[in-house]
């Protein structure tokens, strides 16, 4: 699959340990409307102290290409999903 967004694939990003470590879906993405950041997060509900990782916008894209659904997601918006099989809301 083409990579989708506008942004650099190495503009760098932040994932959830949770998604880099343990493989877990990613469920959360934001487009921070201050400084342009993507985050990507998992569905646990303890993502206040989370641990995040700085990875690669293709790194995410790689370890889960329906992101690329957001890759038009305008600042300051976000998206959910109750798991990877699941559309974006």
């Amino acid at each position: 699959m083409r990579f989708p967004f506008k942004d650099s694939e190495d503009v760098a990003v932040f994932a959830c340990c949770h998604i880099i470590d343990e493989g877990a879906d990613i469920c959360y993405v934001s487009h921070d409307e201050d400084d342009g950041a993507w985050q990507f997060l998992c569905d646990r509900d303890n993502h206040e102290d989370f641990e995040g990782r700085v990875i690669s916008l293709k790194e995410a894209f790689e370890i889960d290409n329906s992101i690329g659904e957001l890759a038009d997601l305008k600042l300051g918006c976000e998206a959910v999903r109750d798991g990877k099989t699941l559309s974006w809301k």
